[in-house]
């Protein structure tokens, strides 16, 4: 009798499990679904207003002036023997010197982090880099080459290949995801982690799963699972989406702080603009599901979480929840009147909270390999 309720209870929970994932994975494709129907319409009504432009954008040929400004440091090149992939990157600050890396966001690159490249220069050995299929670093074809692990290894690679057994990492949006990532697998690594405007992916998981109103402000995650026609959304009526992401009065840079100038929106139509750009920048959300929930969860580096207080992506209350997988300082700063952007948008605010917290605990000498 006791073999049969332990069969039996084994088989339910089996059970359970396998209603659970079938309805996890439905409501990703039904959700796919409807956001697929509302760009269909949004579509057919930019054709009916358009008719003539609607198809038509340009790909930049040229680099705006801002990308080649010799203050924000040295363009440079490293090809990654284990995976073969060239990454680009630009370098400031005295090699030798403690590594700052910066891990870009959607739909950015190195540029996004201008104004911290020429702050923290004089202290660090400061590198943005493009992320695999960003910018001037290669991009694979293949959905699969962007899953979780090889973001992950990219950077243990770029920082070893760089010299250097440890860094202080500094992550927004998907970089802070692959920031997250990074510390959580190779703490030894991480001297200190700095994420801006993203939440330890477990809490954005469960999170978004209990509130519907971060699940709508998640939309693009769904939307984006579908091959090739978010790439045309973007693309049409020339980059009209992408440019409202960085300008609109809602989701933009600069509601209360620095403008995106023009030469800088040129800059990031520069870079997207390349053919197979968007396809790659996209790849990072197709291999978001299938790498979530999380094997290992804690953080044991000393943690500083900057948040936009006006982000439109991202609710505020994640922010709080992400204490619950460090196990070590954790500072959360919000930065009122901020967008998701905010490093851009308000970086001399986001520049001295970090050097405020580099400065506490262990100090500066600590970084030093």
């Amino acid at each position: 009798m006791a073999r049969v309720l332990h069969n039996l209870l084994l088989f339910l929970i089996r059970l359970a499990l396998k209603i659970r994932v079938v309805g996890y994975w439905s409501l990703i494709y039904g959700y796919c679904a409807l956001c697929s129907v509302v760009a269909l319409l949004k579509l057919w009504w930019n054709i009916v207003l358009r008719p003539t432009t609607t198809f038509q954008w340009v790909i930049r040929e040229t680099p705006p002036a801002c990308l080649n400004d010799t203050s924000l440091g040295t363009h440079c090149y490293v090809r990654i023997k284990e995976s073969g992939l060239r990454f680009h990157y630009v370098a400031a600050g005295e090699r030798g010197k403690p590594l700052m890396l910066f891990l870009h966001g959607f739909p950015e690159f190195w540029f996004s982090w201008r104004y911290q490249l020429r702050e923290f220069k004089s202290e660090f050995r400061v590198v943005a880099i493009d992320m695999r299929g960003y910018g001037e670093s290669d991009l694979p074809l293949s959905s699969e080459s962007y899953r979780f692990d090889y973001l992950v290894t990219d950077v243990k690679d770029i920082v070893e290949y760089l010299g250097y057994n440890r860094c202080c990492l500094v992550g927004h949006d998907w970089g802070g995801t692959i920031a997250w990532l990074f510390a959580i697998h190779y703490p030894e690594m991480v001297t200190k982690l700095i994420v801006l405007n993203c939440p330890h992916p477990s809490v954005f998981a469960d999170y978004a799963l209990r509130h519907p109103s971060q699940l709508l402000k998640s939309s693009h995650f769904f939307f984006f699972q579908l091959p090739r026609f978010p790439e045309l959304m973007l693309s049409i009526n020339d980059f009209k989406a992408l440019k409202a992401l960085f300008t609109s009065r809602n989701t933009g840079i600069g509601r209360k702080g620095r403008w995106l100038t023009a030469e800088d929106l040129e800059a990031y139509l520069y870079a997207l603009s390349q053919p197979g750009a968007l396809t790659g920048a996209l790849n990072y959300y197709r291999n978001v599901f299938s790498s979530l929930p999380l094997s290992h969860n804690h953080v044991r580096s000393p943690v500083l979480l900057l948040w936009g207080e006006r982000d439109a992506f991202m609710e505020q209350e994640m922010a709080e929840a992400c204490r619950l997988y460090i196990r070590n300082h954790f500072r959360l700063n919000i930065i009122s009147g901020a967008s998701h952007w905010l490093q851009q948008d308000q970086p001399d605010i986001v520049n001295t909270l970090i050097w405020t917290f580099l400065k506490e605990g262990e100090g500066r000498k600590s970084y030093r390999n």
